[in-house]
């Protein structure tokens, strides 16, 4: 019945605006801290997420230019090149995250459902 009361909140949370249903993990611990009935966590994505990457990217980054651990990754066969793609992987999801937080939600909620749709079209 935990499984049953973690979906009943993330469906009380969904109801409430616009909701994308991919960008959620929840999970339940059977063993919660004493004195609650239940523990679980819940994840979700926003442009807060820009942070994290852009943290994990910088650490990338100061050991791949050292070229730290490189040699145990080569040696099982992956080439240099792939670090490198990575490394711009990262960046271009950082610009993406930052491109929808420059949009701000205030504006997609006053434009209607189709913002990004609207946008298009006046570009054209």
């Amino acid at each position: 019945w935990y499984q049953r009361r973690v979906r009943e909140a993330v469906v009380s949370t969904q109801s409430t605006g616009e909701w994308i249903p991919s960008n959620v993990k929840t999970a339940v611990c059977n063993i919660p801290p004493p004195g609650y009935d239940l523990s679980g966590t819940f994840i979700g994505n926003s442009t807060a997420m820009q942070e994290l990457f852009k943290r994990i990217n910088e650490q990338f980054t100061s050991m791949f230019r050292r070229k730290v651990f490189l040699h145990l990754y080569t040696g099982e066969g992956m080439d240099e090149m792939e670090f490198n793609e990575a490394e711009s992987d990262i960046s271009d999801i950082i610009s993406e995250y930052q491109q929808y937080q420059e949009c701000g939600i205030e504006d997609s909620y006053e434009e209607g459902e189709g913002g990004e749709e609207e946008e298009a079209e006046e570009e054209e």
